[in-house]
């Protein structure tokens, strides 16, 4: 019974983190309706950034304010360059670009910052809690997912600008209409989406350790969090996001082994989109033709 717990609370922490970066591929699909998939990479593009001026010495929270506000700016600058130019462009056309962008990022990181691991360090003191079934890092990065989650339903529900995003998401002419900065508000969405996406990177990297290869897997689990939730609801995936920990964490000590634990995310990921496409949070549209 202490090792299922033991496993329970290292599912909730894992998910904790896939949360985190499913937060970002939401505020992309809500502002844009496609599926980023360089969300990893620009995570751990910027999570380089921290790294770096950490290294320079710079205090942590000075570096990490400063990655946030980086990330914050790489991701509107990519709306504004790239992905605006693809309004109009087909589906396929835009999932090469998003593909082509992960390569890209990823082979940059290399070349301007190694392809040796690196350690990277945590805000938390290194003390296990909760019985010491989950370690202070771990449960600080549970506990800021959680606060990114409320930030964001406080700026959707009551924010003027959070309003705006919401109307051009739902429908971006009649937002024109009515006086809302459509590209503004797009770009905007991008930039929360590369910003949260640092915050993810810098709460992953502590307990994978610093290298280029660094979110491959948790990009995958973080879209099953995603799917599993509802890839248009924040509260979904986050939810979404400590069901897959779990699941992962559980089935792989007691079902399928550890070799075989990413193959749960793609099961799931498959489930939900035959069973119920929308995820447990996200809401059917109809559309009247």
């Amino acid at each position: 019974m202490n090792a299922f717990f033991a496993q329970l609370m290292a599912g909730l922490a894992t998910g904790g983190i896939y949360a985190s970066l499913a937060l970002a591929l939401v505020m992309i699909y809500r502002s844009t309706h496609h599926v980023n998939f360089a969300q990893g990479e620009m995570a751990m593009f910027s999570t380089f950034i921290a790294s770096t001026l950490i290294q320079a010495g710079w205090p942590y929270w000075a570096a990490f304010f400063t990655t946030v506000v980086v990330a914050f700016a790489m991701g509107a600058a990519i709306e504004a360059l790239l992905v605006r130019r693809l309004r109009n462009a087909p589906v396929l056309a835009i999932v090469v670009v998003f593909v082509a962008l992960l390569v890209i990022l990823h082979s940059l990181a290399g070349w301007l910052f190694g392809y040796t691991i690196r350690a990277f360090p945590s805000p938390f003191a290194e003390a296990a809690v909760a019985g010491g079934l989950l370690s202070p890092h771990q449960l600080g990065a549970i506990g800021i997912t959680l606060l990114m989650l409320a930030l964001m339903y406080v700026f959707f529900r009551y924010s003027p600008l959070g309003l705006q995003m919401r109307a051009t998401a739902e429908n971006p002419t009649s937002s024109r209409l009515v006086g809302v900065r459509v590209n503004r508000m797009l770009a905007l969405g991008w930039g929360l989406a590369g910003a949260i996406g640092a915050v993810a990177g810098m709460m992953i990297a502590p307990v994978v350790f610093l290298d280029v290869h660094m979110m491959s897997g948790v990009l995958l689990y973080a879209f099953a969090a995603a799917v599993l939730g509802g890839i248009g609801s924040a509260p979904g995936a986050v939810a979404g996001g400590f069901i897959v920990g779990v699941l992962e964490n559980l089935l792989g000590t007691y079902v399928v082994g550890a070799e075989l634990k990413l193959s749960v995310a793609l099961v799931l990921i498959i489930v939900v989109l035959v069973a119920k496409p929308t995820g447990l949070f996200g809401k059917a549209i109809v559309v009247r033709v």
